[in-house]
């Protein structure tokens, strides 16, 4: 999905824009004033949709079952709402709003000069990626908290996490690239299973892992080979290996001496230098280093610099 920005003056058409990027909802404005405007900026997936949102008047909006997890934080400004029978809580820049899959969603007030990131993740990949990280199955919906605590420890480094992707999904930047976007929404995804209260929580805690078997590893290293342009995940690769990512990442500092992406990382490296050396007049650097999923020209720079001791330039004038 690509970003969109929208100023919107019409409480239809901000209705329209809510209800195609997140939920079929009603939206009741509380105190009308003329003027006034509101500002959508969203962007992201089928797997996580991520959304700067600030109303700019007062309503209540009426969503029903939503179907998804999400995550309504304040930047500033008030937030009251209720989830099926739970009594009305208000979110606040200190504490988000959290919802579950089912029951009855109110936004009970929405204050006018509150402004949000709001943060919608496919059912799915959510439990998916708990069963991921235990290395066992689960059985849904996730009970997750409805209030995060964004001040301070995991809740806050999920916090800046979510703001520094709405950022820069407003602005059309890396969270397009397919494989930094692919990380930074399933790093969103199991960051609120970290940070967040949910029955599972001592399970993700005491779990140690089982090894993954040698030939699991055999099975990563060889997709890795075979598509070394593909936009891995660390997810990707658990479920080539058939195991969950903690078992794999531990497997594979065992079996082959490093994290999987810091060998997916090296592997490109690899790539990039054979590519450079043969390359065809008018070839770039940046052009080959793209192709292998490196978008940061300085960190690429210095990666291949201290691999090979030289710039990547270099080795192309060679």
């Amino acid at each position: 999905m690509l970003p969109v920005t929208h100023a919107i003056r019409d409480v239809d058409q901000a209705h329209q824009v809510l209800n195609h990027y997140f939920y079929t909802l009603d939206v009741d404005v509380l105190t009308p004033r003329p003027g006034w405007t509101a500002s959508f900026a969203v962007g992201g997936d089928d797997s996580v949709t991520v959304g700067d949102l600030r109303f700019g008047v007062d309503v209540r909006i009426r969503a029903g079952e939503l179907g998804y997890y999400h995550v309504n934080m304040p930047l500033h400004g008030d937030m009251a709402f209720h989830q099926g029978n739970a009594a009305p809580q208000l979110a606040t820049a200190a504490c988000a709003a959290v919802f579950g899959p089912t029951g009855n969603t109110v936004i009970d007030k929405w204050d006018g000069d509150c402004r949000i990131i709001a943060v919608k993740i496919a059912r799915t990949d959510l439990e998916n990626q708990l069963a991921l990280m235990l290395d066992a199955p689960i059985r849904g919906p996730i009970d997750l908290t409805p209030m995060l605590d964004v001040t301070g420890g995991a809740g806050a480094a999920w916090a800046r996490l979510a703001r520094m992707v709405a950022a820069d999904t407003s602005e059309a930047g890396l969270t397009q690239h397919p494989v930094i976007g692919a990380r930074l929404r399933e790093t969103l995804v199991s960051g609120l299973l970290t940070a967040s209260g949910h029955r599972y929580r001592d399970a993700m805690e005491r779990r140690r892992p089982a090894l993954a078997a040698p030939g699991a590893i055999r099975r990563v290293v060889e997709a890795m080979r075979a598509q070394p342009g593909r936009p891995f995940t660390v997810a990707d690769l658990a479920t080539i290996a058939g195991v969950g990512v903690r078992s794999l990442q531990q497997s594979f500092q065992r079996y082959v001496g490093m994290p999987p992406m810091t060998y997916l990382r090296q592997l490109r490296l690899g790539l990039v230098h054979e590519e450079l050396r043969q390359a065809r007049p008018g070839t770039t650097v940046a052009q080959v280093a793209y192709r292998y999923g490196f978008t940061h020209p300085s960190r690429f720079a210095a990666a291949y610099r201290e691999r090979y001791g030289v710039s990547p330039s270099d080795t192309l004038r060679t």
